[in-house]
């Protein structure tokens, strides 16, 4: 969160600020309150930039004497928070409006910003066609049947769509750069071809087509788009709905929507952020290989340099402690002892599948782990499956693991420490926190890890059943 805010800040002082500044003027009929809010869409939250008093003929001024950053603002009336917006861009930023607390938008008069009036005039020309389009739909429930009346109440909804198509087509032509041609052409889904095959394939193509195509019609170029009401919502679709909620996948979708916006606006710096920030939090296991992907790809090279320095050496330092453990990645090698004092590697052990277990004998989450874990093996230790458990105490203190380990009804699996830390192992799995548990293949790649003990069995079994029907499918 402290990022997110500090990026708002920064992208302030960055932008360019005319020196005229900002004169909105706003007079509500029937609107009691005697101060009014100017405030702004950023991402998926709204902030409020600043304060109005009525004066003495009704009106409500907002001034500044630097030029407000281009997007989509709102006029917020206190005391329920009702709001209207208004679009701000340079060559926008000082006009008047005169509207009624009764209907807001209907009732709008606009003078001196040709994109709002341009705005408004499409917004109610929209208002208009929507009711026309309900009526004939109700015509057309009550016509079930009477297929000569729905065919011409169908063509009456086709002119509808026509219309509205016609209009938008006329503005995003004639005010082509503009704010609400932007946010006009950014809202209209793109164009989708028709393809050929089963419904299955047909299905398939079109889903890769939109992956592809999505944002042909939405400027992520264009840095008014970061202060909409809409863009957040079209993106996070996008991610979450169109795209394989893997992490190769995502960091492709990431890569995709960074590569249209330009490099270091707002629409790429707060997205960047946003997620970085959403990978650092997520709780879904595998996801930590995201953020690996964009610290690499683009706060490593140089392409957030907005950054604060101690900032980015935090995230640069996660990033490379996350790295040696991602999932797919083979786990790195561990040299340990035994309580006799033998060693062993965990490379050396020939299992279908190894659990790397570490914990603590000083852990309160370790004791409530201890019965799932022995429960676990006594389970699958005649279906592949082999432990390395490693009490994660150093120097004298490994004299407290090896009753635990009695206690605990460890002994019935391998148990290990490494007395001096010569392996290094707590530094390359990141191991902040016990218990803390890697499931290997027979290769000691990474394949689940950051699981509760209870989860173990369901976990196993799913991991083998998916491998049973790799084999079977080859």
């Amino acid at each position: 969160m402290r990022l997110f805010i500090s990026l708002i800040v920064l992208s302030f002082s960055l932008s360019s600020f005319a020196a005229d500044g900002y004169q909105i003027k706003i007079k509500i009929k029937d609107l009691q309150k005697d101060s009014i809010f100017l405030g702004y869409h950023y991402g998926n939250k709204q902030f409020l930039r600043d304060t109005a008093v009525k004066d003495a003929k009704g009106w409500f001024t907002f001034k500044g004497d630097e030029q407000l950053e281009c997007g989509m603002y709102l006029i917020v009336l206190p005391p329920d928070n009702k709001y209207f917006e208004v679009l701000l861009d340079e060559n926008n930023q000082n006009f008047e409006v005169e509207t009624d607390i009764a209907d807001l938008t209907s009732n709008i008069k606009i003078k001196g910003s040709e994109h709002n009036i341009l705005f408004y005039d499409y917004l109610n020309f929209i208002g208009g066609m929507r009711p026309k389009a309900e009526a004939i739909n109700k015509k057309k429930e009550a016509a079930k049947g009477d297929e000569a009346t729905i065919k011409k109440l169908d063509a009456e909804l086709e002119q509808i769509n026509n219309d509205v198509l016609n209009r938008q087509k006329e503005i995003m032509e004639k005010h082509a750069g503009s704010l609400p041609a932007a946010i006009i052409k950014a809202n209209q889904g793109p164009n989708m071809p028709k393809f050929d095959g089963s419904e299955e394939e047909i299905n398939v193509k079109r889903w890769r087509w939109m992956l592809e195509h999505y944002f042909d019609n939405i400027d992520l170029d264009n840095d008014c788009l970061v202060r909409t009401s809409f863009l957040f919502q079209k993106i996070n679709y996008y991610m979450e709905k169109l795209t394989v909620q893997h992490p190769d996948s995502m960091s492709k979708s990431i890569d995709h929507i960074l590569k249209k916006a330009k490099p270091g606006g707002e629409v790429f710096k707060y997205y960047l952020v946003h997620f970085l920030n959403k990978a650092a939090k997520s709780k879904v296991v595998g996801m930590d290989a995201v953020y690996v992907h964009l610290v690499k790809k683009y706060y490593k090279t140089g392409m957030a340099d907005w950054t604060p320095d101690t900032t980015l050496q935090k995230i640069v330092k996660n990033a490379d402690e996350l790295e040696p453990t991602l999932i797919g990645k083979i786990a790195p090698e561990i040299k340990a002892q035994n309580q006799a004092g033998e060693s062993t590697s965990l490379h050396s052990i020939k299992a279908d599948y190894t659990v790397v277990y570490v914990w603590d004998p000083d852990c309160g989450h370790c004791k409530k782990a201890a019965p799932f874990m022995v429960e676990f093996y006594e389970k699958y230790k005649d279906k592949g499956v082999e432990m390395f458990a490693i009490c994660s105490k150093f120097g004298k203190d490994t004299e407290k693991c090896w009753p635990d380990i009695e206690e605990k009804g460890y002994n019935i699996f391998n148990n290990y420490v490494d007395q001096y830390h010569r392996s290094k192992y707590k530094i390359r799995y990141n191991i902040k926190s016990t218990p803390q548990v890697f499931i290997l293949d027979k290769d000691k790649k990474i394949i689940m890890k950051k699981i509760g003990a209870e989860q173990m069995a369901e976990v196993m079994d799913k991991i083998i059943e998916d491998d049973q029907k790799r084999m079977q499918g080859k």
